[in-house]
C-alpha cells in the first residue's frame, strides 16, 4: 500500500517542478507570454490547494480508496491532454484539471497510510517516507524533465505520468484495502469555492502588481476579490463551528504549537525548494547555456541530500524531538540558501552545489517530521481535517513561492533591463526571447538584468526561509529532546 500511494504522490510532487527546465522550450514552441508562463506553472498547485480542504471531506464521505481512484483517472487524462496541447490556453486548462485530480488523491494517500500503520514508530517512519517522496519528487522534477527533453519533445514530461497512473490503478483494485465510507459526512461546496476563488484572486493580484506596465484596475479588482473571498471563508468556518457543524477548518487546532510549527515548517520547506529551483534552472539555461538535462542535474543536489535525512528524521523523532529537527532543519535550509547567494555573487558553480546540498539536508530533516507533528497533534476526529491542512500548507507554500518569486523575477528584470536604443521594441519580450536574440547588445543587457533579478529572488527566498526558521523555533521551543512530540501518538 505504501508503494502504491507513494508512486501517486511522486507524480503529484514531480508535476510541481517538472516544468522548470521545460519552460523555456515550451514557451518558445507555444508562444507563451510571461503571464501565461506563470499560469502554466501556477494553475496546477493553485487548483490543488484550493480544493484540498474539501477533498478530504469527500474522501470521508465516499471512501478514500474510491476518491483516490477517481483522482488517478482525472490526473492521467489531464496529463494526456497536456502532452498534446497546441496553445498556452489548452495547456493551462489541462494543468488546472490535473490539479483537480491531484487534490482528490493527496488527502487519500495520507489517510490510507494512517489506516495501514497503527503503531506510532511504524507510522512515523511511513509518514517520513511519504514526506521524503514528496520532497524528492519536487527536487527531482527538473532532472526528470531535463532527461526526457534530451530525447523527446516537451509533451513527454506529461506523458510519462500515464503508464504509472494505469499501473497504480490496477494495483489499487487488486491489492488495495476495502473502501470505507461515511455517508453522514458532508462536502461543503461553498467553503471550497470561497477558498479556491480567494487563492486564485490573491495569486493574480501578486502577479499583476509585479507586471510592467502595471494594470492597475486588474490589480485592484483581484486584490479586493481575494481579500473578500478569504474573509468570507474564515467567517463561514467560524459560523459553522458555533453552530456545531463540521467546518472545513477548525481554527482552534492551531492553538497547539506542535501543529502550528509543523504547518509553518511544511510551508517553509516547500518555499525553499520551489524558490531555489524556479530561478536556478532558468538562469543556468538562459544565461549560462546549460541544456535542460544539465540544469536538472544541477538542482538535483537538493534531492540527493534530502532523501537520507528525511528518513533519518522520521526514525529518530521520538528521541530528538521537534525543535532540533524542524527548527534546526529550516535553519539549515536558510544557511544553504545563503551559500547559494554567495555562489551567485562569486559566480561559482561548486559553491552553488554546496549551498544546494546544505539546503537539501535542512529540507529533508524538517519535512520528514513536519507531517508527524501535524497529524500527531490533533484529536482523532480532526485527523482528516489535519491531513487536508497539511497538504494545503505544502501546496500553498509552493504556490506562494512561485507566485511571489516569479513575479519578483519579472519585476526586477523588467526594471533592470536597459536595451540599446535601436532594440527597445524588445522590452516587453520574455527573457528567453531577449537572451536568444542575434543582437549581442540585447543579449548582454538581458543577461545583466536577469542576473540582477536572479540575485533579488535568492535574497528574498533566504529572508522568507530565515523568518520561517525563527517562527518554528519560537513555536516549538518547548519540544526539546526527551519531550513528547505528539499529543495524540495513537491518532491513526
Amino acid at each position: 500500500m505504501l508503494g502504491i500511494v507513494s508512486s501517486a504522490l511522486l507524480l503529484i510532487a514531480l508535476d510541481n517542478t517538472i516544468l522548470y527546465t521545460a519552460l523555456p522550450i515550451l514557451s518558445n514552441d507555444l508562444g507563451a507570454t510571461n503571464s501565461q508562463q506563470l499560469w502554466i506553472i501556477n494553475g496546477y498547485p493553485l487548483t490543488m490547494a484550493g480544493l484540498l480542504l474539501g477533498s478530504g471531506a469527500l474522501g470521508d464521505r465516499f471512501g478514500h480508496k474510491r476518491v483516490f481512484q477517481v483522482g488517478l483517472v482525472i490526473f492521467g487524462s489531464a496529463s494526456l491532454a497536456a502532452a498534446f496541447a497546441t496553445n498556452p490556453e489548452a495547456l493551462i486548462a489541462a494543468r488546472l484539471l490535473k490539479g483537480v485530480g491531484a487534490a482528490a488523491m493527496m488527502p487519500a494517500t495520507l489517510a490510507l497510510i494512517r489506516i495501514s500503520f497503527a503503531a506510532e514508530r511504524e507510522r512515523n517512519l511511513a509518514i517520513a517516507i511519504w514526506a521524503a517522496t514528496a520532497s524528492v519528487g519536487m527536487a527531482a522534477g527538473p532532472l526528470v524533465s531535463g532527461t526526457l527533453l534530451e530525447w523527446f519533445w516537451w509533451g513527454s514530461v506529461f506523458l510519462i505520468n500515464v503508464p504509472i497512473v494505469i499501473a497504480a490503478s490496477i494495483l489499487m483494485i487488486a491489492i488495495g484495502p476495502r473502501n470505507l465510507n461515511n455517508p453522514a459526512r458532508r462536502w461543503d461546496a461553498v467553503s471550497s469555492t470561497q477558498a479556491l476563488v480567494g487563492m486564485a484572486a490573491s495569486v493574480l493580484a501578486l502577479k499583476t502588481w509585479a507586471e510592467a506596465p502595471l494594470n492597475l484596475p486588474l490589480a485592484l479588482i483581484s486584490t479586493v476579490i481575494g481579500g473578500v473571498a478569504l474573509t468570507l471563508f474564515v467567517r463561514r468556518q467560524m459560523r459553522l463551528m458555533r453552530s456545531a457543524t463540521e467546518p472545513l477548518v477548525d481554527f482552534a487546532i492551531f492553538r497547539n504549537r506542535g501543529f502550528s510549527g509543523g504547518v509553518v515548517a511544511a510551508g517553509a520547506s516547500i518555499f525553499t525548494i520551489m524558490g531555489l529551483q524556479l530561478v536556478i534552472t532558468q538562469r543556468y539555461q538562459l544565461v549560462e547555456g546549460f541544456s535542460p538535462l544539465e540544469a536538472g542535474l544541477l538542482v538535483t543536489a537538493m534531492a540527493v541530500a534530502s532523501m537520507p535525512f528525511a528518513i533519518f528524521g522520521g526514525a529518530v523523532l521520538h528521541r530528538v524531538g521537534l525543535l532540533l529537527l524542524v527548527a534546526g532543519g529550516i535553519g539549515t535550509a536558510a544557511l544553504g540558501t545563503g551559500i547559494v547567494i554567495a555562489a551567485a555573487v562569486q559566480d561559482s558553480l561548486p559553491v552553488l552545489i554546496t549551498g544546494l546540498i546544505v539546503a537539501g539536508v535542512g529540507v529533508g530533516a524538517s519535512m520528514s517530521v513536519a507531517s508527524s507533528a501535524i497529524m500527531g497533534n490533533v484529536p482523532p476526529r480532526r485527523a482528516g481535517m489535519a491531513a487536508s491542512l497539511e497538504e494545503v500548507s505544502y501546496e500553498f507554500g509552493g504556490l506562494v513561492a512561485v507566485a511571489t518569486m516569479g513575479s519578483l523575477l519579472t519585476f526586477v528584470y523588467s526594471r533592470a533591463l536597459t536595451l540599446p536604443a535601436d532594440s527597445e521594441n524588445m522590452i516587453s519580450s520574455s527573457p528567453a526571447v531577449a537572451l536568444s536574440s542575434d543582437d549581442a547588445g540585447v543579449v548582454s543587457a538581458a543577461a545583466s538584468a536577469f542576473d540582477s533579478a536572479y540575485l533579488a529572488v535568492l535574497v528574498a527566498t533566504c529572508v522568507v526561509v530565515t523568518l520561517g526558521a525563527l517562527g518554528c523555533a519560537w513555536l516549538l521551543r518547548r519540544y526539546t529532546p526527551g519531550t513528547e512530540s505528539q499529543a495524540y501518538p495513537d491518532n491513526h
